[in-house]
């Protein structure tokens, strides 16, 4: 069997394993395990096992992921996402769309702090929605704001799925956390726009409460200060040289659990939830990372991605336009693949492509530019049609409106997000900017 066909062949299987719902992870290592086999033997099969999962897991940089998702964990079970909803809410809810503005300011918030999209857009679920359908929200906009307000988790750094480009690319974390900050702040700030449009065309959707007086916001603005300035020392840190990222994350997840304990909002069973669920999660994260790095083991020994490269660069097509088919096939892929897999999975083929491509700007920073515009399009993936893997998140917690009522909340931020899409494809500077200036 030839090298293109047995790839094919691989991925055909991965498609078929994905569709029978075997974790994605398992899928990669089950068809990159048996593709290695066919193309090598055995023997070298056991040999590359015997140190790869090894070196993997005992890289320093990989320790960033599990206290990043600690941090999260522990800002969640002692009740951050619901204070943040709160100040929000105090200081918006007065205005049009103010609560649906609310959650996109919490989830903005929640999003320094934890680095995942699944997990802001169910911690928002339980916090938020009960409040905006207390307050005659409308369900298209009350789902449809939550699903869209936790890609944010990932925009905003940190971003797990930011890490996972990193050690995938061989980037540096800090500079891709300060490319990520633009981009993700503009998101917050397009998301917004998008609800003021849609709430001054179909005013019924949101209610406007009463403004809420000064001395009764304090309080609220009070009680996320600790949490706010953590995320401000960790990413600061982090953006100043203080310390490396996983130094900023150890000491984010230890600051959020003195938080926690010290105003009493963290319990002992909110530590044991927090301990099982980062224990859960880097569990899942890594046996992606370990299928992800056998399967494209296996597509390497094939010489499928470097075929490829070679045969669209004799097509003669314009960087942007090959670039623009790259990006498409992310959204594409959003609808079967949750971000992680996507991002193991495609950046073996598709990164050494574009670095080859002349986009006018220095390959260092092709690197950075591309990472942002792929967590872009990972984002929509998450939210448009026809799965959108956020929108059945907030489906299984909002089970009283359809999904197709979601899917017609999301729409505007889908739009939204085209168009910041456009200008970071088009404005590189938008990207990179922040990392020149601090450079």
């Amino acid at each position: 069997m030839s090298g293109n066909l047995a790839a094919l062949t691989g991925f055909l299987a991965l498609i078929l394993l994905i569709g029978i719902r075997m974790p994605i992870g398992m899928s990669m290592l089950v068809v990159g395990i048996g593709g290695y086999l066919s193309m090598s033997g055995l023997l070298p099969f056991l040999a590359y096992m015997k140190t790869t999962p090894y070196f993997l897991f005992a890289n320093y940089t990989i320790t960033v992921i599990p206290l990043f998702v600690l941090m999260g964990a522990l800002a969640e079970q002692g009740g951050l996402a619901r204070d943040l909803f709160t100040a929000a809410r105090a200081c918006l809810g007065h205005r049009k769309g103010g609560l649906a503005m609310a959650v996109i300011g919490a989830c903005t918030g929640f999003g320094a702090i934890c680095g995942s999209s699944v997990a802001t857009t169910a911690t928002f679920g339980r916090a938020a929605l009960p409040e905006l359908q207390r307050y005659g929200t409308a369900g298209s906009l009350s789902t449809g704001t939550i699903a869209a307000g936790g890609t944010l988790g990932i925009l905003i750094p940190p971003s797990v799925v930011l890490v996972v480009y990193a050690i995938t690319t061989e980037q540096n974390i800090a500079k891709l956390f300060q490319a990520a900050l633009i981009p993700g702040l503009l998101a917050a700030l397009f998301y917004c726009l998008a609800i003021a449009v849609v709430v001054r065309r179909r005013p019924h959707l949101a209610p406007v409460l009463p403004r809420v007086p000064w001395p009764e916001r304090l309080p609220a603005l009070v009680a996320i200060w600790p949490t706010v300035a953590v995320a401000v020392v960790v990413l600061g840190g982090i953006y100043g040289g203080v310390f490396t990222p996983t130094e900023g994350a150890s000491v984010g997840a230890i600051a959020m659990l003195l938080i926690g304990l010290v105003t009493r909002k963290l319990g002992w069973d909110g530590l044991v939830r927090s301990l099982r669920i980062t224990a859960e999660t880097t569990a899942m994260i890594f046996l992606i990372l370990l299928g992800g790095e056998v399967f494209n083991a296996f597509l390497a020994l094939t010489q499928m991605p470097s075929s490829l490269a070679q045969w669209i660069s004799g097509l003669g097509l314009a960087p942007t336009l090959v670039l623009a088919l790259l990006l498409l096939s992310y959204v594409v892929l959003g609808a079967v693949m949750d971000e992680l897999a996507m991002i193991i999975l495609t950046l073996p083929v598709f990164f050494p492509l574009v670095q080859a491509l002349d986009f006018g700007i220095p390959p260092d920073e092709v690197a950075l530019w591309f990472g942002i515009l792929v967590l872009v399009v990972v984002g929509i993936g998450l939210t448009a049609p026809p799965i959108g893997l956020n929108v059945f998140v907030i489906g299984a917690i909002a089970r009283d409106v359809p999904l197709r009522e979601t899917y017609r909340g999301v729409m505007p931020y889908v739009a939204a997000d085209v168009l910041r899409l456009l200008l970071i494809f088009f404005v590189p500077a938008v990207a990179v900017g922040l990392v020149r200036w601090m450079g």
